[in-house]
């Protein structure tokens, strides 16, 4: 459930409203902190702002959040040119008020502008195209594909109904609170800075793939039902999310090869993202996501390789023996990720399976001898049989 108010068609922008970019959300506790989590209207399942088949129009959207007491958001993609700038701890609630950097902001992008669901925050909503580089410094941060934005409807007051185009003012924005500001842990808005992870250090190989491409392959490997459960932010089958992280992570070292900025961004696409990703949880001032990477890294023995992969297809499902496993999945606590065995993994557990099968014919046939000696031939045909059937079955 949620207290964010459903908007109606008409106190959006058109162009939003048109898009067929449309998700519900409402806050879960997990881990004893409030995050919003995607939904998938009309099933009510999660949701991705990476998977459009879990997307709808605004009527869907708007018609399940009423029925559900949930909310509705936006999500951006790279087709169009809507970027989404999120400015938090900001706004003076009882008041109205927004401090100073940020009211330098909405003032110079001029565009639609609206109140985010706590209050505290506002959303601003313009036509361009960001730069490249990091997207978020402090309380500062830029979205234009594979994040969605809460949708409230509560526009600000003094701020235009449409979204215009504001590409050098953009541009502008980003340069003065995002890429250049100091390196000395604040931003220049003089909040906490929450910085992108990828400062781990590892021996890891590494590989070629682009993030859409790990994806592609993470979905549709053999064990891609399970990347996709963990992808939209299901926490199923794991005692807590931290577990669920640890599993995301593992898999995404495989995919990777190990390449922990690579790692961190997808990771942050997905429907596991929480603010205790970005939180100090060690003494030596390591986040709680930087340890996580470390660890799901240094339990990953095998990583993918795109050395000879030209012809890469998605593997049939191989059955529980196929998925990933990781220090962290409590159903397989084992060393090591193998998301996707190779041919020559498949044909080494088949010959294990046929030895095992070998020792079990001639066990049998062994007991076979020593009934016949004592019970006759009559019981020992029927035993012979059952050996015979056992071991034709996989020859």
């Amino acid at each position: 459930m949620t207290d964010s108010p459903v908007p109606a068609a008409d106190e959006l922008p058109t162009l939003l409203v048109k898009c067929e970019q449309w998700l519900c959300w409402r806050s879960e506790q997990r881990n004893g902190k409030a995050t919003k989590v995607p939904i998938e209207p009309e099933t009510d399942a999660y949701a991705s702002a990476t998977d459009s088949e879990t997307w709808r129009s605004f009527a869907a959207a708007r018609e399940h959040a009423v029925l559900r007491g949930c909310g509705v958001g936006f999500v951006f993609t790279a087709d169009d040119a809507v970027v989404g700038v999120d400015l938090d701890d900001c706004r003076e609630p009882d008041t109205g008020m927004l401090d100073a950097p940020t009211r330098s902001i909405v003032d110079r992008l001029e565009s639609y502008t609206e109140v985010s669901p706590s209050g505290t925050g506002v959303h601003v909503l313009v036509l361009g195209a960001l730069p490249a580089g990091r997207h978020r410094r402090g309380d500062v941060e830029l979205y234009d594909e594979a994040r969605f934005f809460t949708v409230t409807g509560e526009q600000l007051a003094d701020a235009p109904s449409s979204i215009s185009h504001r590409a050098s003012e953009l541009v502008a924005v980003h340069e003065e609170y995002v890429s250049t500001a100091d390196d000395s842990g604040h931003a220049s808005t003089g909040q906490p800075t929450k910085q992108p992870q990828g400062t781990v250090e590892t021996d890891a190989p590494g590989n070629d793939l682009d993030d859409s491409e790990v994806l592609e392959r993470a979905k549709a490997a053999a064990n891609g039902e399970k990347f996709r459960r963990l992808w939209r932010g299901s926490t199923a089958g794991y005692p807590s999310q931290s577990e669920a992280d640890m599993a995301l992570c593992a898999l995404l070292a495989f995919w990777t090869g190990g390449d922990a900025a690579q790692m961190d961004r997808l990771f942050r696409e997905s429907g596991l993202l929480r603010p205790k990703w970005d939180e100090q949880h060690f003494a030596d001032g390591a986040t709680y996501g930087e340890r996580t990477i470390e660890r799901a890294i240094a339990g990953t023995d095998e990583y993918y390789s795109t050395e000879g992969a030209d012809e890469w297809q998605p593997l049939p499902e191989q059955g529980p023996t196929a998925e990933a496993r990781s220090h962290f999945d409590p159903d397989h606590p084992t060393n090591g990720v193998n998301p996707s065995p190779t041919a020559d993994q498949t044909l080494k557990r088949l010959r294990e399976q046929l030895t095992e099968l070998k020792s079990e014919n001639e066990r049998l046939r062994a007991e076979l001898a020593a009934e016949r000696t004592h019970d006759g031939d009559s019981k020992g045909d029927r035993k012979s049989e059952r050996a015979d059937g056992l071991f034709s079955r996989f020859l």
